[in-house]
Parts: C-alpha cells; structure tokens; sequence
C-alpha cells in the first residue's frame, strides 16, 4: 500500500480470498506489514482491504 499501490494490492486480496486465505488471516498479514512498511503503509491496506471486504458483502462472495 505504499504510494499508489492500492489497486494492485486490492487484486492481490482478491486473489487471495479467492484460493481460501481467510479475512482474519488477511488482516494479520497486513498487521506484519507494518513492521516491514511501516504504520502508515499498513493502515492503507487495511483501507484497501476493508474496500475488498464491503465489495465482496455486496456481491455475495466469503
């Protein structure tokens, strides 16, 4: 999620929800990221991922 990353960063959720990573699990991938990216970085992808997330409620897809 750093500068703008953000949409290749949503396809990789996607992509991953899609082969069977859960959201709990995507959540604290992105809560390790902040020790490598750093704090900002890592709330920006828990943006993107709640995006991801509210997308999927909406189209009826886990």
């Amino acid at each position: 999620a750093l500068g703008n990353a953000a949409p290749q960063l949503k396809v990789h959720i996607n992509g991953a929800l899609n082969v069977g990573v859960t959201r709990t699990e995507v959540v604290e991938i992105i809560m390790m990221m902040a020790v490598y990216a750093g704090f900002p970085a890592a709330l920006n992808g828990m943006a993107a991922a709640k995006e991801v997330f509210s997308e999927r409620d909406r189209e009826g897809l886990s």
